[in-house]
């Protein structure tokens, strides 16, 4: 089993554009999460966009990534690009923020005035949970906490490199999904980009390296992530609980009936 770090640690990782792997989470399973965050992952992600977390479910995973053995730190991919609810993932005690549909290199901005405090930027002060492992004093959370900015729009690849550009910002993600959408696939998995895809990303990951911040992507499975980062990515997340959950049931429900897998 890999050794654990610390949120302080895990951020210097993540800002020197060290190799991380995490894992990426939907269901509000604090149970799941602590089992998982044994298995060696760097970081698990819990999807506060399209995931089925409110606000307790949120608090309750991060909690159960924290527990006795555990690899990883705990990543909120947040509602929206709002002060409060990048404050309040932070206040329950994520190491990291991922912030969706960043077109330009105002929404970065403003993202990262979401996680800094005064006079950096705009974040609130009452980290209830957060206080006891990331801070409390506004420079340690400043050093123990990310803001990562979602590539997954049209504008946001146009405006790619004048959003990385932005001070403050820790990196980037590509949303592989709605990036395939943006530059004309029919579907999410539409094939018929996929030479369009393939420059997408290194768009971006060339924009991130060019001035030394990480460059992340999400992945359907650990195949994928190692690929991308051979490429160069810096992180990658393997997705995800509900998606694999199904995969093994239906693998171990065919070998029970003796069906070819």
């Amino acid at each position: 089993m890999a050794t654990g770090r610390t949120s302080a640690q895990f951020i210097a990782a993540l800002r020197n554009r060290e190799q991380l792997i995490g894992y990426w989470s939907l269901l509000d399973s604090p149970i799941a999460a602590e089992r998982l965050a044994r298995v060696g992952y760097d970081y698990l992600a819990f999807d506060a966009q399209h995931g089925l977390f409110g606000y307790q479910g949120m608090l309750h995973n991060l909690l159960a990534t924290d527990t006795k053995g555990s690899t990883a730190v705990g990543v909120v991919r947040v509602e929206a690009n709002d002060l409060t609810y990048i404050g309040k993932a932070l206040d329950a005690g994520a190491s990291a923020v991922i912030v969706p549909m960043i077109d330009n290199a105002q929404d970065a901005a403003d993202a990262v005035a979401a996680v800094r405090y005064p006079p950096l930027g705009r974040r609130s002060y009452g980290p209830m949970r957060a206080q006891l492992r990331i801070g409390p004093n506004p420079a340690d959370a400043h050093d123990q906490t990310a803001v990562l900015a979602m590539i997954e729009t049209a504008d946001g690849l146009a405006n790619v490199e004048e959003i990385c550009r932005t001070p403050g910002l820790d990196g980037v993600y590509i949303g592989p999904s709605d990036l395939r959408l943006a530059i004309g696939g029919a579907t999410s998995t539409d094939p018929a980009v996929q030479e369009e895809f393939e420059q997408a990303l290194v768009r971006v990951r060339m924009a991130a390296e060019a001035v030394g911040i990480a460059a992340g992507i999400h992945n359907a499975d650990g195949e994928s992530a190692a690929r991308r980062l051979a490429e160069g990515f810096t992180f990658a997340t393997v997705a995800s609980d509900v998606v694999h959950l199904q995969q093994i049931a239906t693998s171990h429900l065919r070998a029970a009936r003796g069906e070819a897998r």
